[in-house]
């Protein structure tokens, strides 16, 4: 199932029922988070003109994500001692040279859309203070959003989480008459894709893992 859970941005025009998204919510829940506080509030997003307003504002933010992109850069990465501060481009051009994007720019039709939000207060962030950019709130809510892409795959539904709507948090927020504790961690589409699940391909376990030191051994 882990080898098979790609990123699916392209579906059969096929209803996913109800029942079978509240199924995968069931099973999604019982990731874990820090301290069990479950902080995460899921919204499925179902209003023709909320989920119009929505793809207007991810296509603002991936034309952002684009313009990094077409520089060789990794979008807003925490590359200038390990923070980030600044964009890497212009972002005030970055809506008028964007390219199309079927995803994005269809969006609102996608079967399935689940914003998922987390309550910052349920978040133990252990690595606040360190003078680098903070990574560990995540770990207590992107497992639950990875689980419902498992529990869609095991369904033969496909899937995608994208963050990319993060860039536009305040107006969401206001769009959701979302509380002020919490933040938007994530997107995600779902339907039954259009093409047929393959094999992942991803870098071997000696690539990656190596023996007591980053200089060690690989790890075999």
């Amino acid at each position: 199932m882990v080898r098979t859970t790609a990123s699916v941005r392209e579906f059969e025009d096929r209803v996913v029922s109800d029942a079978d998204l509240y199924e995968l919510l069931e099973l999604a829940r019982f990731a874990p988070s820090g301290g069990n506080r479950q902080g995460w509030t899921v919204l499925v997003i179902k209003d023709r003109q909320l989920r119009e307003s929505i793809r207007d504002l991810y296509v603002e933010g991936w034309a952002e994500y684009q313009a990094h992109q077409r520089v060789g850069k990794v979008p807003f990465a925490p590359i200038e001692n390990r923070k980030w501060t600044k964009p890497a481009v212009d972002l005030s051009i970055a809506f008028e040279t964007r390219t199309p994007f079927y995803f994005s720019d269809n969006l609102d039709k996608v079967p399935v859309l689940l914003a998922v939000f987390v309550d910052m207060g349920a978040l133990a962030v252990l690595d606040n203070g360190l003078d680098r950019q903070s990574i560990v709130g995540g770990a207590s809510v992107y497992p639950f959003a990875y689980n419902i892409l498992l529990a869609a795959n095991a369904k033969g539904i496909g899937g995608v989480l994208t963050t990319t709507l993060c860039r536009r948090e305040d107006q969401v927020a206001r769009l959701v008459n979302m509380p002020g504790s919490y933040g938007l961690a994530a997107l995600i589409a779902l339907g039954y894709p259009k093409k047929k699940l393959t094999s992942l391909k991803r870098a071997p376990v000696e690539e990656f893992t190596f023996v007591d030191r980053f200089d060690g051994d690989p790890f075999r």
